[in-house]
């Protein structure tokens, strides 16, 4: 089989193509340029997508053995994830920019070009196993588990796609690295948004939406007790960096219960607020078989890092409705809801939407 290798210049995606090789496939290397203006690019190791990253993927190529290309994905980038990450937080939601891209960019953009240059497949360095039966399934190596953000994909992308490292721990992962020569074994691992170069999200939204000033507005009493200079920096369930003029009645903490664009409020509350026993979610993908008819009972996960909860789900055309069988907290719009299935493992994908 022919196949590109997505390489972003970490020891994942690097250990991923030498496997991709080890396994008999015809495999290309490449790398994506995503910063409109290179000299934006953040030096280091801090996250992805830096120019030492282009440097170190070019090197493992040429330590597997395999042709390697840049190719130049910023306007694409820019326009499908920078863009759509400020426009949602403009909207009061809380978007996965890793999600976007792996939506808008890795499967779509990249599968679609490589498709039409006459690679069969994708092989990425993303941390989840796809089965025999083709069905999308948690890594081994639970704490790296990256099947959240790969849940948005379609069937026939997931059909495209080839993970080598959902069997394998971190651990195993830069241990082989290091025996196959490869220099990133110890790179550290990327945890920055890639196009926020200092880390700091609220500058990086207060640069493009301006400062709009507003009230944080206490949830029980309707009081003010705050003020903040732009509602997009907020999120369902913040608790630090609230800088709120008086503490609450009974000297509780008090946490983001909603962000309101239309009145440029933020509300606040105590921790029992952010309990939710209902979600409903948009543009729902369901990969995990046919799309199901009526309610389904399954493992939800509601954040890119958090735990799963029992539900049941229900798709109602262009809508998924999930009902917990318990409350969750710091459920926020414009994240993903992902079903898994409930048997002892729970480890296979079903489906996933947006929560609204």
């Amino acid at each position: 089989m022919r196949v590109l290798a997505a390489m972003s210049g970490g020891v994942d995606s690097a250990v991923a193509a030498a496997r991709a090789v080890d396994a008999g496939h015809d495999v290309t290397g490449v790398h994506l340029a995503l910063a409109r203006n290179p000299q934006t690019y953040r030096s280091g190791a801090r996250g992805c997508c830096t120019i030492e990253d282009s440097r170190d993927a070019r090197r493992a190529a040429d330590v597997i053995g395999i042709p390697f290309y840049v190719w130049d994905m910023a306007d694409r980038f820019h326009s499908d994830v920078v863009d759509d990450f400020v426009a949602e937080y403009a909207a009061g939601r809380t978007p996965n920019p890793c999600l976007r891209c792996n939506e808008k960019i890795k499967f779509a953009a990249v599968l679609d070009r490589a498709v039409a240059l006459g690679f069969d497949a994708v092989v990425t360095g993303h941390h989840a196993r796809l089965g025999p039966d083709g069905l999308l399934r948690r890594s081994v190596d639970v704490a790296k588990d990256q099947s959240y953000v790969l849940a948005v994909l379609t069937r026939e992308q997931l059909d495209r796609s080839v993970f080598p490292l959902g069997d394998s721990t971190k651990a195993q992962v830069r241990a082989e690295a290091a025996e196959r020569g490869l220099a990133v074994a110890d790179k550290p691992d990327s945890h920055d948004i890639c196009f926020i170069a200092d880390g700091d999200t609220r500058g990086f939204l207060a640069e493009r939406l301006g400062e709009t000033p507003g009230d944080i507005v206490d949830a029980q009493t309707g009081a003010v007790v705050g003020a903040h200079r732009g509602a997009y920096a907020y999120t369902v369930g913040q608790r630090r960096g609230l800088a709120l003029d008086r503490p609450a009645a009974d000297g509780r903490p008090r946490y983001v219960l909603s962000v309101t664009p239309v009145s440029n409020t933020v509300t606040v509350g105590p921790a029992e607020a952010l309990e939710v026993s209902s979600v409903r979610a948009e543009r729902p993908v369901w990969t995990g078989g046919p799309a199901p008819t009526g309610p389904v009972e399954c493992l939800v996960q509601l954040r890119a890092h958090g735990s799963v909860a029992p539900a049941v789900v229900r798709l109602d055309g262009a809508a998924l409705h999930a009902e917990l069988r318990e409350p969750v907290r710091g459920v926020a719009a414009g994240q993903a809801i992902v079903a898994y299935r409930p048997d002892p493992d729970g480890d296979v994908v079903l489906g996933s939407a947006t929560i609204a």
